[in-house]
C-alpha cells in the first residue's frame, strides 16, 4: 500500500476503537467461494460463502473475523454430516464464532453463509463512491483488517487460499476482482448480469479485490501479461502514460526477480474517493486517481514521478507482500520496505533522465530525519490490534526500510544482493515469510554476516553517526570511526547510549597528491570505536561514499573545510546530498555551527544537479522559516538573492526547446526559493505574471513552474485572486488541475481568506478524502497557523464530521510545523481531552519537533547573526 502523511492517518485511526487479537489455532483456510450482489440503491449488499477449511484438531467451533456482517444462515460440512451453526459475535474484538453440536473431525470441513453487509462511505472495507457526475461506484480497500467487513474470513495475513469470486452487478456496470473474468452470463432478471472470475493464486484475504461500477479502460501487455487502466467514464485517455509505466515495470521486475509476474493479469483501477494513495491487491491495483491518472501534454514533472512512483511500488508488492507474504503485521516491512527500494530501481531504466538515483539520496535523508526522534521505532516493531497495526504504516516501513536495504545492496553487492533476493522469494512462492528468513537467504549466497548486520539495523530503534577522526603520519593516514546513536535532543546526544549497530561504512580518500583520483575503501563497522589505516596522507576522508549508508557522518572542524574546497570536484552528487544532511545533522545537535552550512550551500553555488539544490533549498527555505531572527531578515534574504540570481539568469523563468525535465524541476525549486525565502521583488513580480497566464489559459505555463507560481502569489494574495483560484478548483479538468488549485487556496497569508479556506475544508462541496489535508496545510502554514489551529478546537466537531474517527491523527501530525511552547501546550492539552488512541506515537514526535525547533533557534540564531554580518556579502562572488 503506498502512504502519504494524510492518508496514512485516515487509516490509522478508522481501527482506533478496535481490539481484536489473532484467531485461535483451530483450522486453516484452503479455497473461499464468494458472490457478492451490490445493491447501490440500498447502500448494502447480499452475499454468500463457502470456504472450505482443514480443521487442525477436533473442534466444536470456527472463530472468524467479522465485523458490520449480518448473518442470515451458517453451516458446517465435515464429512456427510452438515450442521447448522449457532453465531456468537464479539463486535470488540471483530470475531464470529460459528459453534456446532457435533465436534468437528480433523480434517477438510465446509463453512457456508449467508450474509447481508454495508456499501459504506468510510473508505474501507467494501464502500461506495461517487464521481464527479454523481455516479456510484462500489469498490473494496482491505488492508489491514477490513476484509471482515466483507466477508467472515481468517483475515490475517498467513492465512493465505485460493478464491473464486463472482459478482452479480447491475446490467451497465463493469465488475473486475483479482482474476480474469471466467463466464459473464445475463441474469439474474432483466437488469442483472452474472460475473464469475477464475480461481486465484494462493494469497491472504487483505489482497482480495473487488470493484463495481460505470468503469471505461484502455489496454496493453507486458511479456503477454494483460494490462488495463480502467477509469470513471470520460477519463480514459488520461491512463496512457500509467500504462506505458506499468508495461516498463512489468518488464524490469520479469527480469531482475527471475520469477516472472504470476497472477495471469494485471488491472489497474483510478477512483475518485479512495483512502490510500494505492493498494496492491494482487492482479487488481487500486489507485487514487490523482496518482493514476494525469494529461501527458500538460502534467508537472513531478506529478510524472510520482505515478511512475507509485505504479513500480505497487507492481512490486504483486512479489514483495502478494507473492510472498509477512507471516504477521510485525514485519510489514518486508512488504513496503521492499517495494519501496524497488520503485526507483525499477522506473530508472526506462526514465535515466530523471536521475532517480539522486532522489534515493534524498529519501534517505528523510528516514533519518524521523528515526533522529527520541520516539522513533524500530522497523520490527510488535503489534496485535487493528490501530497498532495500521500505525506500523510509517517513515520507518517504507524509507528507513528502503535505505537499510540499499545500504546492505551496497555492502555485499549488487548481484550478489540480487541473488539473495531472488532465493528468498523462490523458497517462499505463494507462502509466508518473517525477517530471518530475508537476512539468513542473503547470508547464505553472500558469505557475508549480513544475518548479523541486519538484526541491529531492523530490532533497535534509531540510527548512529559515525564520527571521523583521520591522522597522517608518514605516508599514511590512520582513520578512527566511532559509532553512537544519533538524537536532536542536544542532552541525550551528547551524552551518549548504548546502542551498538554493526555498520558498513566505505570510506572515500581525498587525492593525496594533485591530479590523483581518490581512493575508496568499506569496512565493517562493529565497536563504538575503532582504527583503520589508509595508504596516503590525505586532508579528508569522507565516511559514505556513494552515499549508500543508513547513517549521519560527523567530520572535525578542519575536515569539513576541507569537504567544502573539494565538494564540486571530488564528490558525486549522491555524497553531495549526503555530505549536505550530515552537516545539517551536526549543526542541530550544536556539533557544527549553522555557518558550515551556509558556507557548503556557497560552495555548492555552481552546482547544477537539480537533487542537490534540492536538499540545499529545503534547509535555505527552514532555516529563512524558523531559524532568522526578525532583526536579521533583511541580511539573509539579501545574502540568498546574492548566492541564487546568477543560476535565476542562467535557468531563466521561461522553459527553453529540448531542454530536461530536471531542468523544469530546478526552475520551479528556484522560483520557490527566491519568491518565498528570499522575498526577491522581481521573482515575486514574475510568479504574479505566471499566475494570470496560467489562470486565463492553463496549458500556457509548464505545470511544475505554474504550482510555484500559484504558492508565491497567494501568499499576498487578494479576495479577487481567491475567488479566481476557488473557481479554477471548481472547474477543473483533470485531478491534477484539481488538487493544484485546491492546495492554493491554504497558501494565502490573509487570516479572513483562510478562514474561507477552512469554512470550504468541512462543507459538503470537499471530498471527506480531501478535508484534513487542505485543513492541515493551513496549519503548516506559518500566516495561518494560529487560523487553522483555533479554527480546529472551535470546530473541532465538524472537523471529526468531516474527517472520520481519524481527525486527530492529521491534525496531529500538522501540528509538528508548530515553532512555539505556548501552541505546543495547546496541542498537548487538546488530546489529552480528546480521543488521540491511535496516534499517541506521532503526538509524542510532533511535540518533540516543536521542542527541537524552538532548541535549534535559541542555539543558533546568534550564530547566524554573526555569520551574516561576517559573510553577507560574499555570496554568488
Amino acid at each position: 500500500m503506498k502512504r502519504n502523511s494524510f492518508l496514512y492517518a485516515q487509516i490509522l485511526l478508522l481501527a482506533s476503537f478496535a481490539t481484536a487479537q489473532r484467531l485461535p489455532n483451530i483450522a486453516v483456510p484452503e479455497n473461499y467461494k464468494l458472490s457478492f450482489a451490490p445493491a447501490f440503491t440500498k447502500d448494502n449488499f447480499a452475499a454468500e460463502e463457502t470456504i472450505q477449511v482443514r480443521v487442525l484438531k477436533p473442534a466444536s467451533q470456527i472463530v472468524l473475523n467479522s465485523a458490520e456482517i449480518d448473518f442470515q444462515d451458517a453451516s458446517i460440512t465435515s464429512g456427510d454430516a452438515t450442521q447448522k451453526a449457532k453465531v456468537m459475535l464479539d463486535k470488540e474484538r471483530q470475531t464470529a464464532t460459528l459453534a456446532v453440536d457435533q465436534p468437528l473431525a480433523a480434517g477438510t470441513s465446509v463453512i457456508h453463509i449467508k450474509y447481508t453487509g454495508i456499501l459504506n462511505n468510510e473508505l474501507r472495507g467494501f464502500y461506495l463512491g461517487k464521481d464527479g457526475q454523481g455516479r456510484k461506484y462500489a469498490v473494496t480497500q482491505f488492508e489491514s483488517t477490513d476484509a471482515r467487513r466483507a466477508f467472515p474470513s481468517f483475515d490475517e495475513p498467513v492465512y493465505k487460499a485460493t478464491f473464486d469470486i463472482t459478482v452479480i452487478a447491475d446490467k451497465g456496470h463493469v465488475a473486475i476482482s483479482n482474476s480474469k473474468v471466467e463466464s459473464d452470463t445475463p441474469g439474474p432478471g432483466d437488469g442483472k448480469h452474472t460475473v464469475k472470475f477464475t480461481a486465484t493464486a494462493k494469497m491472504s484475504s487483505y489482497v482480495v479485490a473487488v470493484a463495481v461500477g460505470d468503469f471505461e479502460y484502455i489496454e496493453g501487455s507486458a511479456d503477454g501479461i494483460p494490462i488495463r487502466v480502467y477509469s470513471m467514464p470520460g477519463k480514459k485517455q488520461l491512463g496512457a502514460f500509467a500504462l506505458e509505466a506499468a508495461e516498463n515495470v512489468l518488464r524490469y521486475f520479469d527480469r531482475y526477480l527471475g520469477i516472472k509476474y504470476p497472477f495471469g493479469k494485471l488491472d489497474l483501477i483510478g477512483l475518485p474517493d479512495f483512502s490510500a494513495g494505492a493498494m496492491e491487491n494482487t492482479g487488481c491495483i487500486t489507485f487514487r486517481e490523482s496518482l493514476l491518472l494525469l494529461d501527458e501534454q500538460r502534467a508537472s514533472v513531478n506529478l510524472k514521478k510520482e505515478v511512475a512512483s507509485v505504479m513500480a511500488h505497487e507492481i512490486a508488492h504483486q512479489w514483495f507482500g502478494d507473492l510472498v507474504t509477512m507471516q504477521w503485521w510485525d514485519d510489514v516491512w518486508l512488504n513496503e520496505g521492499f517495494a519501496t527500494w524497488m520503485e526507483n530501481k525499477s522506473v530508472e531504466p526506462w526514465k535515466p533522465e530523471w536521475n532517480l538515483q539522486l532522489d534515493d539520496a534524498l529519501e534517505t535523508g528523510r528516514a533519518l530525519n524521523v528515526d533522529s526522534l527520541a520516539n522513533t521505532r524500530p522497523i520490527h516493531q510488535a503489534a496485535e490490534t487493528p490501530a497498532q497495526i495500521l500505525e506500523l504504516f510509517d517513515g520507518i516501513a517504507y524509507d528507513k526500510t528502503a535505505a537499510v536495504l540499499r545500504m546492505l545492496e551496497a555492502y555485499v553487492g549488487p548481484e550478489t544482493f540480487r541473488a539473495g533476493v531472488n532465493e528468498y522469494l523462490k523458497q517462499h512462492a505463494f507462502g509466508s515469510a518473517r525477517a530471518d528468513d530475508f537476512w539468513s537467504a542473503v547470508a547464505r549466497v553472500s558469505k557475508k554476516p549480513v544475518d548479523q548486520v541486519m538484526p541491529t539495523f531492523v530490532k533497535q530503534p534509531g540510527a548512529p553517526m559515525v564520527s571521523v577522526k583521520n591522522h597522517c603520519s608518514g605516508n599514511a593516514t590512520t582513520v578512527t570511526l566511532g559509532q553512537q546513536r544519533y538524537l536532536y535532543d542536544r542532552t541525550m546526544f551528547k551524552a551518549g547510549s548504548d546502542e551498538l549497530w554493526q555498520v558498513p561504512v566505505c570510506l572515500k580518500t581525498a587525492p593525496a597528491q594533485a591530479g590523483e583520483k581518490t581512493m575508496e575503501r568499506c569496512e565493517l563497522l562493529t565497536k563504538k570505536e575503532e582504527n583503520f589505516t589508509l595508504p596516503g596522507c590525505v586532508p579528508w576522508v569522507l565516511a559514505n561514499a556513494g552515499a549508500k549508508g543508513y547513517y549521519h557522518s560527523g567530520y572535525q572542524p578542519a575536515a569539513v573545510q576541507a569537504l567544502v574546497h573539494d565538494v564540486e570536484t571530488a564528490l558525486t552528487p549522491a555524497e553531495r546530498i549526503a555530505l549536505l544532511a550530515d552537516t545539517w545533522a551536526s549543526v542541530r545537535v550544536g556539533r557544527e555551527p549553522i555557518g558550515d552550512y551556509l558556507g557548503l550551500a556557497e560552495g555548492l553555488r555552481a552546482d547544477r544537479d537539480r537533487a542537490v539544490l534540492e536538499q540545499v533549498f529545503k534547509q535555505l527555505d527552514y532555516i529563512g522559516e524558523y531559524v532568522v531572527t526578525e532583526n536579521d531578515r533583511d541580511a539573509y534574504q539579501a545574502w540568498l538573492r546574492r548566492l541564487l540570481m546568477p543560476l535565476a539568469q542562467q535557468l531563466g523563468w521561461e522553459p527553453k526547446p529540448g531542454e530536461s525535465d530536471e531542468q523544469k524541476s530546478l526552475r520551479a525549486q528556484l522560483l520557490q526559493t527566491l519568491g518565498y525565502a528570499a522575498r526577491d521583488p522581481l521573482v515575486l513580480a514574475e510568479a504574479s505574471k505566471l499566475t494570470e497566464k496560467t489562470l486565463k489559459n492553463p496549458a500556457s505555463v509548464e505545470r511544475d513552474l505554474a504550482s510555484a507560481a500559484l504558492r508565491l502569489a497567494a501568499r499576498n494574495g487578494d479576495p479577487a485572486l481567491y475567488d479566481e483560484i476557488l473557481a479554477a478548483t471548481k472547474n477543473s479538468k483533470t485531478p491534477e488541475d484539481y488538487y493544484l488549485y485546491f492546495r492554493t487556496l491554504a497558501r494565502f497569508s490573509d487570516p479572513k481568506l483562510l478562514e474561507r479556506a477552512l469554512e470550504y475544508a468541512i462543507s459538503p462541496e470537499v471530498r471527506s478524502q480531501d478535508s484534513l489535508s487542505l485543513i492541515t496545510r493551513v496549519m503548516k502554514n506559518r500566516a495561518g497557523e494560529r487560523v487553522a489551529w483555533d479554527f480546529v478546537r472551535l470546530h473541532w466537531a465538524d472537523v471529526e464530521k468531516a474527517g472520520g474517527p481519524f481527525a486527530s491523527a492529521d491534525i496531529v501530525e500538522a501540528a509538528a510545523s508548530f515553532c512555539d511552547a505556548g501552541m505546543r501546550d495547546e496541542i498537548k492539552d487538546f488530546f489529552t481531552t480528546h480521543n488521540n488512541s491511535a496516534a499517541e506515537r506521532t503526538l509524542k514526535q510532533s511535540l518533540e519537533r516543536v521542542n527541537y525547533c524552538m532548541d535549534l533557534k535559541t542555539q543558533q540564531a546568534d550564530q547566524l547573526a554573526s555569520w551574516l554580518e561576517r559573510h553577507g556579502s560574499s555570496a554568488g562572488k
